[in-house]
């Protein structure tokens, strides 16, 4: 994942621009599904590549994506959007924007990269930097991944 700095000690990871452009270039995720761009509706896309939604008729693609890139137990494949070509990324700094605001899940991970079930957590329509600060104040968790609620669609991690 794609590291940027923030204004607080969190750390925010977007995808990381060589994994999409891999994708990109094969004209298929990892998982072989088609690479098939089309134009954003502009109704709620998280792009995750820049960690904002999608504008109405944004060439976007809708691709599988694991956030772990080693066998883990953990390691889950979804469903995420990302531009159809290459954006300048996300780098703005803190939390983003457009998807710093719940409902979200947040699951906790290990620095061994378990899942510490423990400390996941449901977030209503609240900021999350709070939430997630107090997560990764835990001395058991290293990372916390941003999910949406109902498919828990991975959205970005966040480490110190």
């Amino acid at each position: 994942m794609t590291t940027t700095t923030t204004t607080s000690t969190l750390v925010v990871h977007a995808i990381e621009p060589a994994r999409l452009d891999a994708a990109r270039r094969a004209r298929a995720d990892g998982w072989g599904n088609a690479f098939t761009p089309f134009s954003a509706a502009g109704e709620g896309e998280p792009l995750r590549c820049c960690l904002r939604f999608a504008r109405a008729g944004e060439p976007i693609a809708l691709i599988s994506f694991a956030p772990f890139v080693e066998p883990s137990v953990w390691r889950e494949v979804g469903p995420v959007y990302i531009h159809a070509d290459r954006c300048a990324g996300y780098a703005d700094g803190g939390l983003p924007p457009e998807l710093r605001r719940g409902p979200r899940v947040l699951r906790a991970y290990r620095a061994d990269g378990s899942m510490n079930y423990d400390h996941n957590t449901l977030v209503g329509e609240e900021d999350l930097e709070p939430v997630i600060d107090r997560l990764l104040d835990e001395p058991d968790v290293a990372t916390v991944h941003v999910r949406t609620v109902l498919p828990q669609c991975f959205l970005y991690a966040v480490t110190r």
